[in-house]
Order: C-alpha cells, then sequence, then structure tokens
C-alpha cells in the first residue's frame, strides 16, 4: 500500500499568474514571428510586475501591454498594475547552435502516462486538477464570497498499483472579509462531491477546507509569485521526477519545452498500445547538439521488458529537437492556455493525439505478428 499525492492551484495563484502572463508574450510574440527565440520569466508582488529575458524576433511587441492583457483574462485589475521590462537579445553564442538545428539548451525531460483515467494521467493529479478548474468557476460565479486565490491537494491510497481511497481532500480558497464559513463551506463541499469519484471517498475521507482558519488576503499581495515554480503542477503532480525546467514563456526550441512534450506523446503511446499499463520516458540534451544524448524507458505492469520498450521506442520515435518541432506541429501551437492547469491531457494538442495506425506499428514490432 502506498499514497500519492497532487495538488493544483487556481488560475490567479501568483506563480501561476506569471506563469500565464510569461506564455501569454511567448504567444504574442510568435503570432507576429514564428521563428522567435523567445526566454521570458516574470516575478509578481503586489501591484508590481517584473517581466525579464531574452528575446531575438523580427517584429517587436509591447510587453506591458500583452502582460496586462493576461492580467485582465485572469481576472486581475490590470490597470493597477506597474510593469518592468527588462528583456535583451538571446546571446548569440546559444542562437548559433540552435540555428543549426541544435537543442536550445541541456536538460533532463520527463515524460509519462498511465491507464488510470481517460486522461492517461495519474488519478490524483487529475482530481486535483479538475478540483481547481471547478473551483475557478465558482470563485468568478460568487464574486461576493470568494476571492480568486487558491490551492486544492488530493491524496489517494494505491494497493498493488490502483487507487483505492480517496485518503485527504485539502481545498483553500480566498473568501471575501466577513463571509460566514458554512456558506463558502457548501460551495466547496458541492464541488468535491461533484468532481471525486464517489465510489473512493466515505467517512474516513478527511477533507480540509481553509485548514489556518481564515484566507482573506491572498494573490500577490499575500505572497509573491515566479514564472516555473509550479512545475509539478504542470506535468504529473509529483508522480515521476522532474528534471527541474520550467515550460512557461520558452519557444519550442527550448527542450525543457519541446522535450517535455515529446516525451510525453511516446509514454502515452506505448500505454495506448497496451504494452504497458504506465509508462515513463526520460531523453537529455546538450547544449546546441541535434540529437539527445540519452534516452530511457520505464514500464509499469508491462508484458515487455524494459530493453525492449526501448527498442521500440528507438524504432518508431526521433527525439531529435527539428522532429519534434515539425512532428507535434510546435510552431502552429498557443501556449497561454496550458499556463493555467498544466500541460498534458488535452486531446486538441499534438501530444496527446496518438493516431492508430501508430499503435498498430507499436504493437506489431512488441509481438511480432498481428494480434489485435
Amino acid at each position: 500500500m502506498k499514497i500519492k499525492t497532487s495538488e493544483a492551484v487556481f488560475r490567479a495563484h501568483p506563480d501561476k499568474v506569471c506563469d500565464q502572463v510569461s506564455d501569454g508574450i511567448l504567444d504574442a510574440i510568435l503570432s507576429k514571428d514564428k521563428d522567435s527565440r523567445v526566454a521570458i520569466e516574470c516575478l509578481i508582488k503586489d501591484n508590481f510586475l517584473v517581466v525579464a529575458g531574452e528575446v531575438t524576433t523580427t517584429n517587436q511587441i509591447d510587453y506591458e501591454h500583452a502582460a496586462k492583457e493576461v492580467l485582465s483574462h485572469i481576472g486581475l485589475e490590470a490597470d493597477e498594475f506597474e510593469v518592468l521590462v527588462k528583456v535583451s537579445e538571446q546571446s548569440k553564442d546559444i542562437g548559433q547552435g540552435v540555428d543549426k538545428l541544435g537543442a536550445g539548451d541541456q536538460g533532463i525531460m520527463y515524460g509519462y502516462a498511465t491507464n488510470e483515467t481517460k486522461e492517461f494521467l495519474p488519478l490524483p493529479y487529475v482530481i486535483a486538477r479538475n478540483i481547481a478548474r471547478s473551483m475557478d468557476i465558482v470563485n468568478r460565479e460568487n464574486s461576493e464570497i470568494f476571492g480568486l486565490d487558491g490551492k486544492c491537494q488530493v491524496s489517494i491510497v494505491y494497493e498493488n498499483d490502483k487507487p483505492k481511497h480517496v485518503s485527504t481532500i485539502v481545498v483553500s480558497a480566498q473568501t471575501k472579509p466577513g463571509v460566514d464559513r458554512l456558506v463558502y463551506e457548501q460551495y466547496i463541499h458541492d464541488v468535491i462531491e461533484e468532481v471525486v469519484p464517489s465510489d473512493l471517498t466515505d467517512i474516513n475521507t478527511l477533507i480540509l477546507i481553509n485548514p489556518t482558519g481564515e484566507f482573506v488576503k491572498g494573490g500577490s499581495y499575500a505572497d509573491s509569485g515566479v514564472t516555473g515554480r509550479k512545475l509539478q503542477i504542470d506535468t504529473y503532480g509529483t508522480i515521476i521526477p522532474h528534471g527541474g525546467g520550467a515550460f512557461s514563456g520558452k519557444d519550442y526550441t527550448k527542450v525543457d519545452r519541446s522535450g517535455a512534450y515529446f516525451c510525453r506523446y511516446v509514454a502515452k503511446a506505448i500505454v495506448k498500445a497496451g504494452i504497458a499499463n504506465s509508462c515513463e520516458v526520460t531523453v537529455a540534451y546538450a547544449i546546441g547538439v541535434p540529437f539527445p544524448v540519452a534516452i530511457d524507458v520505464k514500464g509499469i505492469e508491462s508484458t515487455f521488458s524494459d530493453d525492449k520498450l526501448r527498442t521500440i521506442v528507438n524504432r518508431f520515435f526521433d527525439f531529435s529537437p527539428s522532429n519534434i518541432i515539425k512532428e507535434l506541429k510546435l510552431k502552429k501551437q498557443t501556449y497561454q492556455s496550458l499556463a493555467e492547469y498544466g500541460h498534458f491531457g488535452y486531446l486538441y494538442y499534438p501530444w496527446e493525439t496518438i493516431s492508430d495506425d501508430l499503435i498498430k506499428e507499436i504493437k506489431k514490432e512488441a509481438y511480432g505478428k498481428k494480434i489485435y
């Protein structure tokens, strides 16, 4: 028996605000020049927002305007914010390696898929994310009761790698001053009842709502925020390791982003093909080098050894940065919405779409004959 725990944050959590602003600026730049090189990070505190990084593009944008558009989209009073912009061009030392189709940075990326949910994501992660998404709707529809900030956490007991029982649910939601606890608790209980599978909860499930007793002061006035500080929320919720590189604010040549997307694509293909119940894929790159320096594959409850899975992956998947950009159509994507509730599980993104033909070929390679 083991307990797996994942958390999620609401869209107006200060770290997530910075992720969304970084990706909103990225989208604005790429909309004018698809070949731009972008690395943007943000810091927010009170009504002060810092936008910093390196950008090489043929068509500059108004960074302050782009940032405030995102703040307004989240529901914040954008006009109240002072924005400091400190952006320079990308280093030519980095650029020359990328221009030769090399990786935009060194690093290690992970991808994961599991058949325990329809999204092929870990159940604690999915439930936590769905609570956060539903609470954001409740917050907007009941602004006289709730503020915009908040976070949640879900712990599930597993037996033999199967989810058996939700042991703890934590929801911390910002509320307006003077709101009766019984009033806002009912809204949160309704969300939990709607989102959490009833067959996994019982009277022993511990539900903690605003466990400190009060959560009135929130957002950037209660806590600073920085881009890339919610990496596990962006991916798989602590279920597997993370290489440490943020996604948000980085263009598709940065393997922190593109490599992680491709690892997810590969892991999901393995699980969808039915040759492993869960799959973890790892890749490592060296900056400027046009191929990965290491690829590893681990299957959980797999019909085949990890060596066999690696052979299958090497047979069907090209991890070169140039191929990833092409195969996943990364020049055609927009990224801001991914910064809200995580980067995986949405079928309208190419790294989540595994063709039936590819599944058939993987099965054929695995079993050596058609058995499907």
